[in-house]
C-alpha cells in the first residue's frame, strides 16, 4: 500500500500520511476522476472505514484531499455522527491534521503562504476557495480548460456533460450562466473548470 501511496503524494508526507492511514484504519480507494468531487468517507456496514480519493489529482490537492476525508472520520469518532459534516469540529480536526504537513518539505514555498490562508478556516471544498485552487492547479498537468472567471462576459462553454451555458453576469460571489437549450440560469462558483466554445 505504501509503494502505492507513494505515487500521489508529495515524498515528505508519505510517512505521517501512511501511519495516519494505518492508526484510522483506513480502507483508501484511489479512483478514476469523479468530476463532483475530489474524495469521500464512508463507514462501511462492516465496520471499516472507506475513504476514497480521485486518482487524477495533483500530489498537493491529493494529500489535502486525503486529510480532509480522514478529518471526517476523525471528527465522527470523537464527536459523534451528528456533527454537520463541515462544521467547527470537522475544521478543528483537519487543522489539526493537517498541520504536520504545512511546511516547506511537503509543499512548495510559494504554495505555503496561501495554503497556511486556507487553513485558518477550512472550506468545505478546496475548490471553493478561489485562491488555493488556482494556486494548486499550477501543479496539474496542461489542459484546455478555463475557469469560468476568465470567459468573457457574454462568452459560451461547455461542461463535461456536454451543456452548453453563456456567461452572465457576477452576483456576490457566483456568476449567472444561462443554460442555452433551456433558458434556465445556473450559479456558478468563479473557479469551475469549463471548455471555453467560440
Amino acid at each position: 500500500m505504501k509503494e502505492i501511496l507513494a505515487r500521489y503524494i508529495p515524498e515528505r508526507a508519505l510517512e505521517p500520511a501512511f501511519d495516519l492511514i494505518v492508526k484510522c484504519n483506513v480502507h483508501l480507494k484511489i479512483v478514476n476522476e469523479r468530476v463532483t468531487r475530489h474524495g469521500d468517507y464512508r463507514k462501511m456496514p462492516d465496520g471499516r472505514h472507506q475513504i476514497t480519493v480521485n486518482a487524477s489529482l495533483n500530489t498537493y490537492r491529493f494529500l489535502i484531499t486525503l486529510i480532509h476525508e480522514i478529518a471526517h472520520l476523525v471528527a465522527f469518532e470523537k464527536y459523534g455522527r451528528y456533527i454537520k459534516p463541515h462544521g467547527l469540529e470537522w475544521k478543528r480536526t483537519f487543522q489539526q491534521l493537517m498541520l504536520p504537513y504545512i511546511n516547506p518539505d511537503v509543499f512548495p514555498s510559494r504554495l505555503l503562504p496561501v495554503i497556511a490562508n486556507h487553513f485558518k478556516n477550512p472550506k468545505a471544498s478546496s475548490d471553493t476557495d478561489s485562491k488555493l485552487s488556482l494556486a494548486l492547479k499550477q501543479y496539474d498537468p496542461e489542459n484546455d480548460k478555463n475557469y469560468i472567471f476568465e470567459i468573457p462576459l457574454g462568452g459560451r462553454f461547455r461542461l463535461y456533460n456536454g451543456k452548453i451555458f453563456q456567461r452572465g453576469n457576477k452576483r456576490v460571489k457566483r456568476y449567472e450562466c444561462v443554460e442555452l437549450s433551456t433558458g434556465r440560469v445556473y450559479l456558478f462558483n468563479p473557479n469551475a473548470e469549463v471548455e471555453l466554445l467560440n
